[in-house]
């Protein structure tokens, strides 16, 4: 009776255990990285021209999440292959010790992610937000994929700025209205900047695993007390080109709204300022970020949104 309460006592610890991992491995919250780019650029869309296309929107939703679930497992495959995940216990291919399954599934999951940007071309019969999208994959393959792995020579939060920002967001406008406008590019880099302070702040607590897998990303280069500066310049040039968008007329007024998430921008840098020379505590700071992201693009899209119930 001793030794079968032993055993499921420690299956029932085990079980929570696993499923927290497999939660982390998911990052449902990242998602918020692939969703933001077509509800604000779909937006700007609305607010300047008055049309929005539901089916494309969906379309481009659903795909959007594929695609980024592609570049996340991939990116687990590629990094089991250097090494740099050995301590990473949440990672896809750690869990189920199956590379190629993994493999097969990001590729299942790209696959369908072109799929439906396929679709909305076919719909348009214009295949310029196929080839942008296709130009995102491609910069998101250089992240960590051979033979480039450009993430490894500090060069991730750049390719993340350009496929999150101006690409994604131009590509979820021109979806939209199947043309260009400085506000859509304004708002490209309002979105690639935060989804770029999301991967910088990723890089605090894994700074000795990069080291020994020849990882020089940004806080590899700067340090982490350096890096922790930077966090709140790069949240508030964020804000900063809302503004200026405002004052040049690019942005209706009504996307003031952005502001106030600057309340969760400083709680991320008052975070990462007092912590990022301490691994365990600061591995939580990109979800600080994702918080920002999260606020700040919803934010901005309300205002968006409403700009065109109340204008004059």
């Amino acid at each position: 009776m001793t030794t079968r309460s032993a055993k499921s006592s420690t299956q029932s610890t085990t079980q929570p255990a696993t499923r927290k991992l497999w939660l982390a491995a998911a990052k449902p919250p990242m998602y918020s990285v692939a969703i933001m780019p077509i509800l604000v650029g779909s937006l700007v869309a609305y607010a300047e021209t008055g049309q929005f296309i539901a089916p494309i929107f969906g379309l481009f939703f659903w795909s959007a999440i594929f695609i980024l679930a592609w570049e996340n497992l991939s990116n687990d495959v590629f990094d089991s292959e250097t090494g740099i995940d050995v301590n990473k216990a949440h990672s896809v291919v750690n869990l189920t010790r199956n590379k190629g399954l993994v493999f097969a599934l990001a590729n299942g999951f790209l696959a369908l992610g072109i799929l439906g940007i396929l679709a909305i071309a076919f719909y348009q019969q214009d295949p310029t937000v196929l080839v942008i999208i296709a130009l995102c994959c491609f910069l998101g393959y250089c992240y960590q994929g051979p033979p480039f792995r450009l993430g490894y020579q500090g060069l991730g939060e750049f390719l993340c700025f350009f496929s999150f920002g101006p690409l994604g967001v131009g590509a979820a406008y021109y979806s939209q209205t199947q043309g260009w406008s400085w506000g859509s590019q304004m708002a490209g880099i309002f979105v690639g900047l935060t989804t770029t302070l999301v991967l910088f702040c990723s890089h605090f607590h894994q700074v000795e695993d990069d080291i020994a897998a020849g990882k020089r990303s940004p806080i590899v280069r700067m340090g982490t007390q350096r890096g922790a500066q930077l966090v709140p310049i790069l949240a508030g040039s964020a804000l900063a080109t809302v503004a200026l968008a405002i004052l040049m007329g690019w942005f209706p007024v009504w996307t003031a709204l952005a502001f106030p998430s600057a309340l969760s921008a400083w709680k991320l840098s008052r975070h990462v300022r007092r912590h990022h020379h301490q691994p365990q505590i600061i591995s939580n700071a990109k979800f600080y970020a994702i918080g920002f992201h999260f606020w700040s693009g919803v934010l901005l899209s309300l205002g968006f949104l409403l700009s065109t119930r109340f204008t004059a």
